[in-house]
């Protein structure tokens, strides 16, 4: 098992066993291999990230839970929740959010359930209403910085479906821009201009039965 962290496009794998595609990574001459999860082999990788070559991370650890805990310790965590929607057209929602092609999310509120954080957030940033949340699909995760504090954002998504004909009504004070209705066999259009965990989220999303 493994999970992708994402430092911009950049991205660090925590892992307990070496797959094929997680070896493909490694060949690649500017990826970064520690097997070890002191804070100074943490603090390590965290240093390579900054460099411009650096390609991927992967630290493994046979013990995942134990690995992913000592590496968040080096961040504040931030929670988050959003929607892959889907209409009775089978087209996919997509939001311009600073020039890139996302899916609707945003912070869970203290005492809300993530189910309810990923509906209200859906309805907030496009207007959409009339949600039926279906099912979890997973979870992305990407670092930033803010006002000189690393934080790390675990985003849920989950399925929704609604009726289509709806009026959107992008929510400007939160950098949307314009909101849309992709068919699936027009998916490669916005996936030219998206964040690769959103690329990571969607492949999830179309390998779930």
């Amino acid at each position: 098992m493994y999970i992708r962290i994402y430092f911009g496009d950049k991205p660090v794998i925590l892992c307990n066993e070496i797959d094929k595609e997680i070896n493909e990574i490694l060949h690649h001459p500017d990826a970064v291999f520690v097997d070890e999860i002191s804070p100074r082999a943490i603090k390590s990788m965290l240093h390579e990230i900054k460099k411009e070559e650096f390609h991927a991370g992967v630290i493994w650890n046979e013990d995942l839970d134990k690995l992913k805990t000592t590496f968040f310790k080096n961040f504040t965590l931030i929670e988050a929740a959003g929607g892959i929607v889907q209409n009775d057209k089978k087209e996919l929602l997509f939001i311009l959010r600073l020039g890139k092609w996302d899916l609707p999310k945003g912070k869970i509120e203290k005492g809300e359930k993530m189910e309810e954080s990923a509906l209200r957030e859906v309805t907030e940033e496009t207007g959409v209403k009339g949600l039926s949340l279906k099912k979890k699909i997973g979870e992305t995760y990407h670092v930033y910085d803010q006002f000189g504090k690393k934080k790390k954002k675990t985003s849920h998504w989950f399925y929704m479906t609604c009726s289509s004909g709806q009026e959107l009504i992008p929510q400007v004070e939160e950098h949307i821009t314009e909101i849309k209705w992709v068919k699936t066999i027009d998916i490669k259009e916005p996936m030219k201009n998206t964040y690769p965990s959103i690329k990571n989220i969607l492949g999830n999303f179309f390998d779930t039965p």
